[in-house]
């Protein structure tokens, strides 16, 4: 007798072939059949038709300090995420030495907005190396496979110190930081990660450690990661005249060890060239291992009454506690005083044509056009638009949505960037800007737009791109097919029905920190080795996840 059989599904494997009609075995954490089941289970799930699939692997998520208090490591679970790859953009937890505690906390605070008290009260700080870093996790007991990457700016910190933000480092420095990033990768980490964005700062002001390195630096330790068969991830700087310089950049880390690179790739109004990543295409040929990966919808922040993405001048509304504010705007005196405000700050109009309404379903609206924004929407009205945003509010009891798009917006470019080959779906950036994105239910929106609603991309291609493709990046040779001897990390999933819901606030974090959730629709069951973490749309508690080492 089996532990589990998924009974009656359509079976899209991970590989790109077309889909088929069979069933799925499962003993403890292992598939041993696919198609033809001989014999019982001793659970039985009826699929009912619906598509059995490899569970999704995100490639880039912050889930680094979450695990600590979530271990269901919401809402990437929620949208059939089986597998995520944490510390990218070069802050992780580790290395760390007992002093630099703090200073790495709010690093990552200043970077990815997740509170610094909730990580240094939410973790338990009990690691020097990454490799200790990653026991620690293990301990934890996850949902969810994490793979990790070690940081380059935790390293240089580690090596460095203070200089580490302002100066570049000696021969000697980067022999040592090029050791370290070896030693993780051989302790476990699956990669190394660098960020060369400007605006990532550390608390004081400065750039975080690594943003400028110079080309030496990162091509020894592309050499020294490559070494112990590890990735090399890059942020790059997507802005005229920087970008094609870093694209370089990651073409020479990629020759430099003769290793994998991956990097964020995104479509932005910042750069004017038609399409910069041609310089990848050439590199690609050349016989470089190069991978990108992006979220498949626009991206960007969230306002609504308890977010901190409100309306210029009205500082009166942020100084009120986020649960408290529905109450407060339902003054009419107060809310006359935020309209006057808005009205009085000349940067509200800039503001509104940026905000674009997600409607008023379940499932929020990510397609409309940059010309239907919040500012044609009130003038259609007769309204000023922080009258439209606040009246909005009120007839939702607080759940209206706002989104402020920054990339990805032109979805026709969108588009051809995901039909290059060497493109991963992904970046949901779950664990990351908590307070303001929520793009981690990449995943449904890839299944109910691309797939189900548009008819741009065939399931068993966009199940491939979800599974086997970012499973080759990360070299995870045991998942990302259903295929006997394979792990059992399985989604059973009703396209028909799939959907991302309206974001939503919650105060689950240490401290009573909120954050930005994002539930979903359409998950009939998901395993994550072996175990069914989610069924029905709902966590059942199980935590079959593992620390996956390189």
């Amino acid at each position: 007798m089996h532990d589990i059989v998924i009974r009656d599904g359509l079976i899209v494997d991970g590989s790109g072939a077309e889909p088929y009609a069979g069933d799925v075995a499962i003993e403890n954490d292992t598939i041993v059949a696919v198609g033809d089941v001989d014999g019982k289970g001793k659970e039985e799930i009826n699929a009912g038709g619906a598509a059995v699939t490899p569970g999704f692997i995100d490639l880039h998520t912050h889930l680094d300090a979450q695990v600590g208090w979530d271990p269901l490591l919401t809402p990437s679970s929620c949208h059939g995420v089986s597998t995520v790859l944490t510390g990218n953009c070069a802050v992780t937890f580790a290395p760390c030495k007992p002093a630099d505690q703090r200073f790495l906390a709010e690093m990552m605070e200043t970077v990815e907005d997740i509170p610094r008290e909730a990580i240094l009260e939410g973790l338990p700080w009990d690691w020097h190396s990454f490799g200790e870093y990653l026991d620690s996790v293990e301990r934890m007991k996850p949902a969810l496979n994490i793979a990790g990457l070690v940081g380059h700016a935790a390293i240089r910190y580690y090596v460095m110190g203070d200089r580490s933000m302002d100066e570049n480092p000696n021969a000697d420095e980067i022999a040592q930081i090029a050791e370290i990033a070896g030693q993780s990768v051989k302790d476990g980490a699956v990669g190394f990660s660098t960020n060369r964005l400007p605006a990532h700062r550390v608390p004081d002001g400065r750039a975080i450690p690594g943003t400028f390195a110079l080309a030496e630096e990162l091509e020894t330790v592309a050499r020294s990661v490559a070494a112990e068969g590890g990735l090399m991830q890059n942020v790059p700087f997507y802005r005229q005249g920087d970008i094609e310089k870093d694209l370089h950049l990651i073409g020479r880390q990629a020759k430099a060890g003769n290793g994998r690179v991956l990097f964020s790739v995104v479509e932005s109004d910042s750069f004017k060239m038609e399409d910069p990543h041609y310089i990848i295409d050439d590199y690609i040929k050349e016989g470089c291992e190069i991978y990108g990966t992006t979220v498949p919808r626009c991206g960007g922040n969230v306002s609504n009454i308890q977010t901190v993405i409100l309306f210029p001048g009205w500082q009166k509304l942020r100084a009120i506690a986020p649960e408290k504010r529905l109450e407060a705007i339902r003054d009419d005196a107060f809310r006359a005083e935020l309209i006057e405000a808005a009205k009085a700050e000349p940067t509200s109009e800039g503001f509104a044509k940026r905000l674009r309404w997600t409607g008023d379903g379940q499932r929020p609206i990510y397609t409309k056009g940059r010309e239907d924004n919040l500012a044609a929407m009130a003038e259609s009205l007769g309204e000023h638009p922080a009258e439209t945003w606040l009246r909005l509010m009120l007839e939702t009891d607080g759940k209206a949505v706002f989104h402020m798009p920054f990339f990805n917006m032109d979805f026709e470019a969108l588009e051809q960037l995901m039909e290059k080959d060497w493109v991963v779906p992904g970046l949901g950036d779950a664990g990351a800007h908590v307070s303001v994105i929520i793009d981690a239910g990449w995943p449904s929106f890839l299944l109910a737009h691309w797939v189900r609603d548009e008819s741009k991309m065939s399931l068993a291609t966009a199940i491939h791109r979800m599974t086997a493709r970012p499973a080759q990046v990360l070299r995870l040779n045991d998942r990302g097919l259903l295929q006997p001897g394979k792990r059992a990390d399985i989604n059973v999933v009703d396209v028909d029905r799939v959907a991302e819901h309206q974001p939503q606030v919650i105060q689950d974090f240490p401290l009573g920190k909120s954050r930005l959730t994002q539930p979903a629709t359409g998950y009939i069951a998901t395993m994550v080795n072996g175990q069914v973490i989610v069924r029905n749309d709902e966590h059942t508690g199980d935590r079959g996840g593992r620390v996956l080492r390189s």
